[in-house]
């Protein structure tokens, strides 16, 4: 259980996709955002991720430590290391997110028109 005050457990990560390995204990009194989201969930990509990208390019140096951490607790098949590294490198998304993000004009060319600027990881699922 996470408590203020008291160290972090480490994060459960099988992949570290961009940037470098963190680990949390090396941030105590440092205020740390962990952004959870699926590579296939039109609402992450509709609300938190453009959310926390504000935050991470708002207050970078004033002191916050934004961490992405892809999961998967359903569409198994589409929330995969494979889609989060096409994520990561090509702007790609995919199924759902993919659909939902055109129908919103969302997309350039089939791809985000901007790129995840944090360190981002996959869980262990």
């Amino acid at each position: 259980m996470i408590q203020i005050g008291k160290p972090s457990p480490a994060l459960q990560i099988s992949e570290w996709v961009q940037g470098d390995y963190i680990q949390l204990d090396t941030l105590l009194n440092q205020v740390v955002l962990i952004e959870v989201f699926q590579v296939n969930c039109p609402g992450c990509f509709l609300y938190s991720l453009p959310q926390a990208i504000d935050l991470h390019q708002r207050y970078k140096n004033k002191g916050l430590t934004v961490i992405g951490i892809a999961t998967a607790f359903e569409d198994f098949k589409l929330n995969t290391l494979d889609n989060l590294n096409l994520l990561i490198n090509e702007n790609k998304v995919i199924g759902e997110t993919k659909r939902t993000l055109q129908a919103h004009n969302r997309l350039v060319d089939g791809r985000l028109p901007y790129h995840i600027p944090f360190t981002v990881a996959m869980d262990k699922v």
